[in-house]
């Protein structure tokens, strides 16, 4: 049984949460390799998928967790809603609410919007992302790709490399690492780092070759040009000279490392044309179709240990 009924932050979770969704997604990612893959867990229950900001990987994720659980979902997209017609969050929500609905799952480009949802619904709330907050799910299937990869997170070097300041994948995975016994450093610029890391505990390199030969772990993260209000790097040359990954880094890495990205991946900036062509090929190496795929079960996990918490 989870601790908690919402999860919007990382910090929401406690150890054994997390290895608690962890187990179960073990579970669930066994029924996503039978033939028929569906679960009556969670029949009778209705969750809305409410999406404020586009998104493609996320929200059928979600949608297909949701059904191979059996419930019933609804999709909500603000751009279709009566929102176009002066409508606030809070009286949608509340209308939503009229016709009894078990989860939230919410997606909104302003930080913050999580909590202010839940204080005025009581409704159970998973984060699908918000702002430059957090991104919880996202940092849950990426840990249990690295479990499936490793067996164990005590001792792992994980390198998150990029535009951090803009990115909530990282502030999620970075707590979470830390909770889980990693030792995580981000590769960045100046620009493109928060001012205060102290708060995270981790360390900070400035090229990715300084990683290159010891990360366990090494998590591209896509440049987020939409979510920049300024320009951060004078050039995709000088992105491409000090923090992207090419082949010639994808061959120095140690052996048994992995390469992670969240998606979707701008090819040329963070990862090379060559090595996101290599992807079939070196599927022990690059996992970012794999996570794709254990989002599905890690979601699962989620939505079915939330609705049946209490």
């Amino acid at each position: 049984m989870l601790s908690v009924k919402n999860v919007i932050d990382i910090a929401d979770l406690s150890v054994d949460d997390i290895n608690l969704i962890l187990e179960n997604a073990d579970t669930f990612n066994e029924v996503l390799e039978r033939d028929l893959k569906k679960v009556p867990a969670l029949r009778g229950k209705t969750i809305l998928n409410l999406f404020f900001e586009s998104s493609t990987r996320t929200r059928i994720s979600f949608e297909l967790a949701a059904k191979r659980l059996n419930a019933d979902l609804i999709n909500f997209t603000a751009s279709s809603s009566s929102m176009k017609k002066g409508e606030s969050i809070i009286d949608t929500i509340k209308t939503i609410q009229s016709m009894i609905v078990d989860l939230l799952i919410v997606r909104h480009s302003d930080s913050g919007v999580m909590d202010f949802i839940s204080r005025n619904t009581g409704l159970p709330i998973i984060n699908a992302g918000d702002g430059k907050h957090q991104h919880p799910t996202q940092a849950l299937l990426d840990l249990y790709t690295i479990k499936k990869a490793f067996g164990d997170f005590k001792g792992l070097k994980v390198s998150i490399v990029g535009d951090i300041i803009n990115s909530r994948v990282a502030r999620s995975d970075m707590l979470l690492f830390k909770k889980m016994g990693m030792d995580v450093t981000l590769v960045s610029s100046s620009m493109l780092l928060p001012e205060n890391l102290d708060y995270f505990g981790v360390n900070v390199r400035n090229n990715i070759d300084d990683i290159i030969e010891t990360a366990d772990v090494i998590y591209m993260l896509r440049m987020q040009l939409e979510r920049q209000e300024r320009k951060y790097y004078p050039s995709i040359n000088e992105y491409n000279r000090f923090l992207s990954l090419d082949f010639k880094r994808l061959q120095s890495m140690k052996e048994g490392a992995i390469v992670m990205h969240p998606g979707p991946v701008n090819r040329g900036t963070e990862i090379s044309e060559a090595v996101m062509n290599s992807e079939d090929t070196m599927k022990q190496k690059i996992k970012i179709n794999e996570q794709v795929r254990n989002g599905v079960a890690a979601r699962m996990a989620l939505i079915y240990l939330i609705l049946t918490t209490g």
